[in-house]
């Protein structure tokens, strides 16, 4: 019943949060025109899109993970960087709809972040090993994302001084940074399940909270080089006990 609540309590956080961000992009197209206009070229503004945006990749290439196909992931992927959180949102309510009953008993988020995860063995229960795996080009990619936000955070810093003024809290600012936040609760909720301490969690939460797509990129990095570059990438997104491999050798023992 825990799990079933689980399932709910995410759809309507998600949905909850989908509508409010639709809400909010509605409202400040209508009370303040065009987005697309010279504030977008302010050194502040400029720096909060590239910290939304880096978020925006690493959501990216969990959805190339998810679909099955290139077309939706690339027409998924337009509308995550159109559209920001409003797809997030839509996205994850999509993937928790799809879910069984007995998925959602069982656990909802693992199921979730996997795609088709009673496919994902080799018949002896073990994750398939590659050659190349991906997960060393990934670990590469964010940490060079990494690296880029620090960059740009400090340039932006040095060059045009602190971001907490009130003239900066522009209408499209204030409406960026609730879609920034809206994608940071969905990584927050990722955070929160990998963790297998809530004092852990928190902190992860609070850095990301403070310091935004420099903490997704090292947090996934960190992740990656938690495995072995010849694992599939995708085993970060779960927790260690709860990967494929674990749990079909649980219920094998369990069968036994």
């Amino acid at each position: 019943m825990a799990k079933i609540s689980l399932a709910i309590g995410l759809r309507t956080l998600f949905a909850v949060l989908g509508a409010l961000m639709l809400a909010t992009l509605l409202y400040f197209l209508f009370t303040n025109g065009n987005p697309f206009t010279k504030e977008l070229l302010k050194p502040w503004f400029l720096a909060t899109l590239i910290d939304f945006y880096i978020n925006v990749a690493a959501l990216s290439v969990w959805i190339v993970y998810k679909e099955s196909n290139w077309i939706s992931s690339i027409l998924l992927i337009i509308l995550l960087v159109c559209l920001g959180s409003i797809t997030t949102s839509a996205y994850i309510v999509a993937q928790l709809l799809k879910l069984s009953p007995q998925e959602s008993s069982q656990d909802p988020i693992y199921y979730v972040l996997l795609r088709h995860p009673h496919n994902l063995l080799h018949r002896n229960g073990a994750a398939p090993k590659t050659e190349h795996s991906s997960a060393v080009t990934l670990r590469i990619l964010f940490s060079i994302l990494g690296f880029v936000m620090i960059g740009t955070l400090v340039y932006t810093l040095v060059t045009h001084g602190s971001p907490f003024r009130k003239e900066l809290l522009t209408p499209w600012m204030t409406a960026t940074l609730i879609d920034f936040y809206m994608n940071v609760t969905a990584l927050a909720v990722w955070v929160a399940y990998k963790e297998s301490r809530w004092i852990s969690a928190v902190f992860w939460i609070i850095l990301l909270i403070c310091f935004g797509s420099i903490t997704t990129c090292f947090y996934i990095a960190w992740q990656l080089f938690q495995i072995s570059s010849h694992d599939p990438a995708y085993l970060i997104l779960v927790r260690h006990g709860d990967r494929p491999e674990n749990k079909y050798n649980g219920l094998s023992d369990e069968a036994a």
